[in-house]
């Protein structure tokens, strides 16, 4: 029976039982009163179509040739398709320990014969009605349960991409590095925490000597790439977590050192001097290189509460511009003073 056909009946049946005069009684009194009927004269033939069918209710006889119905009943249960059948003993015991073993076996209810047209119908119909309204219930928590995936789903998806969003608006889109608006929000934070601490915080300001005259000479797109590969080599070079490399603008970079002292931002620079020159990327019009080099301004200070982080940058800005007046492709350090 396809699914378009239990649908527009009261529900569909299967009778299991070997006298073949109970079967055709049942089966004219069910069909009269709107169910589809199925029946059977074996245990195993019964099992068989259950599983093959899913009835919503079995009338099942305890006395069978081939199988008891107890152990009939005990097959289903044991099946994960055939469980959830409801299953409604019909039989000529009358003991009070055949009616317990029916139940314990997983039957619904226990109905003797001879049996009475009224009470079976009344039976049925409570059993059946039980099971399409406990099919509606899991069909509804089904629902319930999917709207609720699809909504953390959602939800999930939704944060993502607010995530996604603010990497995004945290990035540089060339170089892939902290943006200007990650580097003034990331100072701003260090330098709180610093200040609650007493630590030193460096700072390191870049710039790629003579880049006009590089991307004059070799056109944007290889200027791009010249900013890419020195940004790599910050990324290289830069690794602790607490520390941040940006892209300050055009062809500056600056990065922030948490409790380094100026010394070591001064290593730090100098390692990245000699890495961008070692990149031999040719530069016929810088003065000073055949080669793309890099001046850097250092500065460091323990932040105070007298003093703002844009101090520190003025100071990392001094030092880089003597370092560019100087003759370029120099590291410059300056200590901030807290009297500013």
């Amino acid at each position: 029976m396809n699914k378009e056909q239990k649908e527009t009946t009261q529900g569909s049946i299967l009778i299991v039982d070997d006298i073949l005069a109970n079967l055709d009684l049942l089966t004219r009194m069910l069909t009269r009163k709107g169910y589809t009927v199925r029946a059977v004269d074996a245990g195993r033939k019964a099992l068989a179509i259950a599983q093959a069918e899913l009835p919503d209710l079995i009338l099942l006889d305890v006395c069978m040739s081939d199988m008891d119905g107890y152990t009939v009943c005990q097959a289903l249960k044991a099946n994960a398709q055939t469980q959830e059948i409801p299953v409604i003993f019909i039989s000529a015991l009358n003991e009070v320990s055949n009616k317990i073993r029916a139940f314990d076996v997983g039957g619904v209810d226990y109905i003797t014969k001879p049996f009475r047209i009224a009470e079976v119908i009344a039976r049925v119909t409570t059993h059946i009605t039980i099971r399409q309204l406990q099919r509606a219930l899991q069909r509804q928590n089904d629902r319930l349960q999917q709207e609720v995936r699809d909504r953390q789903a959602a939800e999930m998806a939704l944060q993502m991409a607010i995530h996604e969003l603010e990497r995004l608006a945290n990035l540089d889109g060339l170089t892939q590095l902290a943006n200007r608006r990650r580097f003034d929000e990331y100072l701003a934070v260090e330098w709180r925490r610093l200040t609650r601490e007493g630590l030193l915080l460096s700072l390191i300001l870049c710039d790629v000597d003579f880049f006009k005259r590089y991307n004059d000479s070799y056109g944007h797109q290889a200027g791009d790439q010249c900013l890419c590969a020195i940004a790599k080599v910050l990324r290289q070079t830069i690794k602790r977590p607490a520390d941040l490399v940006a892209r300050y603008g055009g062809e500056e970079f600056a990065i922030i050192l948490p409790n380094t002292p100026l010394a070591g931002a001064c290593q730090v620079a100098e390692t990245i001097q000699q890495r961008v020159l070692a990149l031999n990327i040719p530069h016929a019009s810088s003065e000073i290189s055949p080669y793309i080099t890099v001046s850097f301004g250092v500065a460091s200070v323990i932040p105070v509460l007298t003093l703002l982080p844009d101090q520190l940058v003025a100071v990392a800005d001094q030092a880089l511009y003597r370092a560019k007046s100087q003759g370029r492709n120099q590291v410059v350090a300056e200590i901030m003073s807290t009297a500013e």
